[in-house]
This record gives C-alpha cells, sequence and structure tokens, in this order.
C-alpha cells in the first residue's frame, strides 16, 4: 500500500467522539455537549421553564401597530409577545375560522376543513386581527433582555423525521438530500400516508428511512396537533395549550443521527426517561445511556466544569498565546483577534498574522455556538495585506461553522478588514459567571477563576523553558502557592513539569506576594515581563 493509500485510509477511519454530559440540579439541568472531548455546546434549562420555543399558546390580541404592520399579542408573559404580520402565515384565515369553530363546540373534521386563501404578502395586519381576538401562537423565540417572546400563528411541530405544518397540502424536502432518486422517493412516501390539510417537511435525517419508521412520527406529530384542539375547546382566556419537549429531547431528536458515543446523566429519574424516549427514537443506541453515580459533581469528573471556567468570560486564551476580548453591546456582539506575544520568529509578520487568525476562527466558530450568541457579530482579525490570506481566511470561518445547526451567514471581509457574522437568536445567550471572589480584598475586586491560576502558571513556564529556552529560571510565588506545588517530594508538581519540560527551574517562596500573584526571574535576577 502507498504513502497516500495509507493517509486516505487514516482519513476514512477518524471520526469524531460526541459525549453528552447532563448536570441535573433542583431549578434547572445542564447539558454540555463534547466532541473530541472539547466542550462545544451549552444548554441551561429551567424545569419550569414557560415560553420555551415550539411551545402553542392561545393568545389574546392587545394592540394592533399599523405603522409596524404587527401586533402585540398576551401570552401570558409580563411582556407581550409581538407579531408581525408576515409571520401569520398564508392560511391565518383558515387558523382563525378553526378556532371560532373549535372553541364553538362544532365537531371539525380537519380532512375536509375549507381551506382559505392564502394571505397576500402585502396585506395588512389589521385586515385579519382586533383587539380582544383569540389566536392560536406558538413561541419562534424566547424572551431576550427587556423584549417579550417573538411568535409566530403558522404553527408547525418537529419530530424526529420529519416537521408537521397544519393547515397545508404542500411536501417539502430538505435540500441537504442531495439524490433526486431519494426526494421523489421521500416524497412519494408522505404523500400515500400523510391525511388532506398537513404539510410535511421532510427533514435530512429521514434519508432512506422506511415507510412505517415515517409513519409512527407523522402519526405522533398529528396527535399533538390533535392535543392542540381538544385543548382549544377548554380554554376561554390566553393560555398555553401544549409544550414542546424538554431541551435535553429537542438535543436527542436533532443530534441523535451524529452517533453520541455516550449520555452520561447524575439523575436516575432524567436516566429513566432519557433512556425511554431513545428506546422510541433508536432502540439500538439506549445502551450509550449511563447513570454517574459517583462522589465527584458530575462536571468535575468530565473536566466539563475546568472548561466552563477557561471558554467563557470576557477574554478567552487559545494556543500558543493567541486570545479573543469578546464584547456584547444590545445592538451587536464585538469579537477582538489578538496575537500575544508567542509568535514564530521565523515566520514574516503577514504569516504570523494569518496563522493566527486561522486559530482564532475555529475558536470563533466554537465560541458561538458554546455561548449560543446570536443577532450580528463583528470579527476584527489581524490585518492581512494578501488577498488569498483573506479568501483562506473567510473559507476557513465558513468551513468551522458547518457543524453550527443555527442559521447563520457569514460575509466576506471588508476593506478594513472585519468579517460579519450573522446567526439566528432564539433563545437567550448562554452566560456563566466566571470571576471569583479576590481573597486579597475580600470582594471589593474580581479575580481569574482559581481553576485556571495553575495551568496558567504552567502554560508561561512552558513558553519559557521550551519556546524561549531559558536556563536558571525561577518561579516566585506566595508561600501558599508554593507548598502546593513543592511538597511531596519525588511526586511534587514541581518535579513533575521539570520531567515534562526536560529541564530544572527554582521556586521561590515570597511572603510580600498577595496569594495569586507570581513572576519569573532569569539567571540575572531581573523580571521576565509575559
Amino acid at each position: 500500500m502507498s504513502e497516500e493509500q495509507q493517509q486516505e485510509v487514516v482519513v476514512e477511519v477518524k471520526t469524531v467522539t460526541r459525549d453528552l454530559v447532563i448536570n441535573s440540579h433542583a431549578s434547572e439541568v445542564d447539558i454540555a455537549l463534547l466532541e473530541d472531548n472539547v466542550l462545544v455546546e451549552l444548554h441551561r434549562e429551567k424545569t419550569n421553564n414557560q415560553f420555551a420555543v415550539g411551545d402553542v399558546y392561545l393568545g389574546r390580541v392587545k394592540k394592533i401597530l399599523p405603522g409596524l404592520n404587527a401586533a402585540f399579542v398576551d401570552v401570558g408573559y409580563p411582556k407581550e409577545a409581538f407579531l408581525h404580520y408576515l409571520d401569520l402565515g398564508l392560511q391565518a384565515h383558515t387558523l382563525i375560522n378553526f378556532k371560532k369553530k373549535i372553541v364553538g363546540g362544532d365537531d371539525v373534521a380537519m380532512d375536509k376543513f375549507k381551506l382559505e386563501p392564502d394571505l397576500p404578502k402585502n396585506g395588512k395586519i389589521g385586515d385579519v386581527l382586533n383587539v380582544g381576538d383569540l389566536l392560536p401562537v406558538q413561541i419562534a423565540k424566547e424572551p431576550i433582555h427587556t423584549k417579550g417572546p417573538r411568535i409566530t400563528a403558522e404553527i408547525s411541530f418537529a419530530g424526529r423525521y420529519l416537521v408537521l405544518v397544519p393547515f397545508s397540502n404542500r411536501i417539502s424536502v430538505s435540500q441537504k438530500i442531495r439524490s433526486s432518486e431519494e426526494r421523489n422517493r421521500l416524497r412519494r412516501l408522505i404523500q400515500s400516508i400523510k391525511p388532506n390539510n398537513y404539510g410535511v417537511i421532510i427533514r435530512t435525517v429521514a434519508e432512506g428511512k422506511k415507510v412505517a419508521e415515517l409513519d409512527a412520527d407523522l402519526r405522533s406529530l398529528i396527535t399533538k396537533w390533535e392535543q392542540c384542539t381538544i385543548e382549544m375547546k377548554k380554554m376561554t382566556t390566553f393560555g398555553r395549550m401544549v409544550s414542546e419537549m424538554d431541551q435535553t429531547s429537542v438535543m436527542l431528536r436533532d443530534l441523535l443521527n451524529e452517533s453520541f458515543t455516550n449520555i452520561r446523566v447524575n439523575d436516575a429519574t432524567l436516566f429513566g426517561e432519557i433512556r425511554n424516549y431513545i428506546q422510541t427514537i433508536a432502540p439500538q443506541k439506549a445502551e450509550i445511556v449511563q447513570l454517574y453515580e459517583g462522589k465527584e459533581p458530575i462536571f468535575d469528573h468530565f473536566n466539563v466544569a475546568k472548561q466552563i471556567k477557561g471558554f467563557f468570560g470576557r477574554v478567552v486564551t487559545i494556543r500558543n498565546g493567541v486570545y479573543l476580548v469578546i464584547e456584547h453591546t444590545e445592538a451587536m456582539h464585538v469579537i477582538d483577534v489578538n496575537s500575544g506575544h508567542k509568535l514564530n520568529k521565523d515566520n514574516t509578520p503577514e504569516e504570523n498574522a494569518f496563522q493566527v487568525n486561522l486559530e482564532a476562527a475555529k475558536e470563533i466558530a466554537r465560541q458561538l455556538r458554546l455561548r449560543d450568541m446570536g443577532g450580528i457579530i463583528i470579527v476584527d482579525f489581524i490585518d492581512l495585506h494578501e488577498a488569498k490570506h483573506r479568501k483562506q481566511l473567510y473559507d476557513a470561518l465558513v468551513e468551522a461553522m458547518k457543524p453550527d445547526r443555527a442559521k447563520h451567514t457569514v460575509l466576506p471581509a471588508t476593506k478594513f478588514g472585519l468579517i460579519q457574522i450573522t446567526r439566528q437568536r432564539v433563545r437567550p445567550e448562554t452566560e456563566v459567571q466566571v470571576q471569583e471572589k479576590c481573597p486579597v480584598c475580600d470582594g471589593e475586586g474580581k479575580i481569574r477563576p482559581a481553576i485556571l491560576y495553575i495551568d496558567e502558571i504552567e502554560n508561561h513556564l512552558k513558553y519559557l523553558l521550551v519556546d524561549q529556552n531559558e536556563n536558571h529560571l525561577t518561579l516566585q510565588v506566595h508561600p501558599f502557592i508554593y507548598s502546593y506545588l513543592c511538597i511531596d517530594g519525588l511526586f511534587s508538581i514541581r518535579r513533575k513539569w521539570m520531567k515534562k519540560y526536560g529541564k530544572k527551574f527554582k521556586v521561590q517562596s515570597m511572603p510580600e506576594f498577595h496569594m495569586l500573584q507570581y513572576n519569573f526571574q532569569n539567571a540575572n535576577g531581573d523580571d521576565i515581563k509575559l
């Protein structure tokens, strides 16, 4: 076998391991998605979460806004939900008539109900709705900051393989299914099993599935709509009719096709629910669900807590000294790329800037998923003068964004070297408090998390010993830190580092230092600025 063939084989067998680690609290559930043990997504779900994306409500129209061609609708949230004319859906008149008959006590057969003409695209919302009207709506975007939820009257229900759209007869197939034969096969199958007045969107994971699996998914979605109509009959005012499944089940539904390696959960009840759900959607994967019963917190055991501390916050450090500064405003997010001090002296400034930008592009794509940042994101990369490098950087960022399930658009760099990204925002951004109470000033200031303190010292130490080839190096630290690094004799952290990097160095106790202060000195006793 030639060397090229061997390389091809290696590429073919390489797979990404995906683990889901679920930490259940009394008030919320934290869900961490790891790819090759690296944290890429973090979701937090309140156990009593209302107004989640996908929830269906009966709302009452509170105000018509002709200037915006929109309405404010009361669904029970402190701030009224926002409904634009374009979010009414083409069959808004049909939905309103259906609701009137249901509330009036009529027996309505969905497959025989007469559909009204489609709404005109340039119509006025005041011609469709009046103040006080009750209207079935669905949460499209959760409440964010001071804004109420964004809603739509074009109700749909997502399943494992299909999306059901009542009051439509259209069948659509995911564009990611490339084969025309498969697209036609799926379209014919759905046409043969779907009742009248139900539209269906065929999802990518339906590719290659048999009619029995598609039919079971379709029936479960129709049952959810029928449950919605039953609740509608009972209701005399606004309120929730049908709830979307919890965030854990949504992730399993949407991602399980990518073959999780393990799903680990620390709550016995949640473990049973997840296992039963996977038995329903993918019985062959039920064994990957594991109940964690260790004494150590589950996020600590699987190295999630440390990654959360390291990857959230205003400054995010990447390998080789590269770091990002992430700022958030009401209008947009701004990310600044910095090279730090660790550059390859053998490369030109242009080559160094290009390599730094490539590393930053990968981390930026991950940060957007991890924090679930949405809206407008402006990235200020290090200036590149060569057009080919700017094109390669743009291509690298687009490629790094491909695994992101949120709808997004990446624009080419402007003449100022800025790259603009728009990313769909449906839930509040994930925020984690990563600063800790300062032990020196008793909380008047904030410090970096202690869990990263030793890692930071080691990173600087590696740079000085290996990259800068420093000899006779001295590390100065507070006495407490000195004890931590130098106790246990042959098994001390200091000796482990010396063995790891192949060089000796001294650790000096400095009583005048505050607890988290440290410094490096060279062989001449001069301080080394980092």
